[in-house]
């Protein structure tokens, strides 16, 4: 790891002045000199500087401003939670259990204990992808500049069945797949103070729009909050993470779902996936499946073929194509 100077920001003003660079940028050929970036809690940050991958000459930590670790909840204007709220303390809020379900159980299931007592909503949205190529220093793939995704042709398992184009590494954050489905805003303020409001389904980036980072955060602009819409009557929410391991692992496969229902009836759905691209996806064709439809095991399974028909696995990862017709499945099963 390289030597860093370090400054605790007061205020987000504070931090946005000291901040010239994205984590992104610093891990591209061209990484600016002198690169300062945001700290949240630095677990994603650390472990890239660890790796070797990522060298700032400045961390700017903001865990220490005022207002970012706060959760508010209105039945009328819905739920706000802070950018710098951790993941113990979104599983630990009973509002947020009661009114989303999934959101909780992504949460809960993120991780171990020790690292959602650090972890935060900002940086849990906003790390880098864990492909094992991408991560490996010895290795130039296509998302650190080169022309190669090695693993197309690979060990890729782990990687993207749907959307990805050339690069086949998909998105690490639970949090995003369960927010993804609850139609959720993401706050932003730039270097200016203004206030942006961005749907979460235009925070992420795709590469084959720009392959070099995952979101859409400029040098200084710093993630608030994210804002979910308050729950409508009759809407449920459900979250389903499967991994190699019960816990403590990466999903190979992760679904949540937001249902307003009719009795059984499915009146309106978002079913969102993860680690299938790499960004969090609302799955058009389940969501069309199923609404309109009485939720039985015959229409949840036709939803879950639905989803994975514009599947399009690679040489090691076909399981999960039955893996993530199953779990939409029980998800779609577990609103009503």
């Amino acid at each position: 790891m390289n030597k860093f100077s370090w400054y605790d920001a007061a205020s987000i003003e504070e931090a946005q002045k000291e901040v010239n660079a994205t984590v992104s940028q610093t891990i591209q050929p061209d990484s600016p000199e002198n690169a300062a970036v945001f700290k949240a809690s630095g677990i994603d940050l650390l472990d890239l500087m660890k790796e070797g991958l990522s060298g700032p000459a400045k961390v700017v930590g903001i865990r220490n401003i005022p207002g970012l670790d706060e959760i508010s909840f209105d039945p009328e204007k819905g739920l706000r939670v802070g950018a710098m709220v951790t993941l113990s303390q979104i599983s630990g809020d009973d509002r947020i259990k009661a009114n989303y379900l999934a959101l909780h159980q992504a949460a809960s299931r993120a991780a171990t204990p020790q690292i959602r007592n650090m972890a935060t909503l900002g940086g849990n949205l906003a790390q880098r992808t864990h492909c094992w190529y991408f991560r490996s220093k010895e290795l130039v793939c296509f998302r650190k500049g080169s022309s190669t995704c090695f693993a197309h042709v690979g060990e890729n398992e782990n990687h993207a069945i749907m959307s990805y184009g050339y690069c086949v590494s998909i998105h690490s954050s639970s949090l995003a797949t369960a927010l993804m489905a609850f139609d959720s805003i993401v706050e932003i303020k730039d270097k200016d103070g203004k206030i942006r409001l961005v749907p979460i389904k235009n925070f992420f980036v795709l590469p084959t729009v720009d392959r070099t980072r995952e979101n859409i955060l400029e040098p200084g602009e710093l993630m608030t909050a994210v804002i979910l819409p308050a729950p409508k009557r009759n809407t449920v929410s459900y979250y389903i993470k499967m991994g190699s391991r019960k816990s403590q692992d990466w999903p190979m496969a992760e679904v949540a779902v937001v249902a307003e229902l009719s009795g059984n009836v499915c009146k309106s759905v978002n079913v969102a996936l993860g680690a299938a691209a790499p960004v969090p996806l609302i799955s058009k064709l389940a969501n069309d499946s199923i609404t309109g439809k009485t939720i039985t095991e015959a229409t949840a399974a036709e939803a879950g073929r639905a989803a994975m028909q514009i599947a399009l696995p690679l040489s090691e990862n076909g399981y999960k194509i039955p893996v993530f017709q199953t779990i939409i499945k029980r998800a779609l099963l577990a609103v009503v």
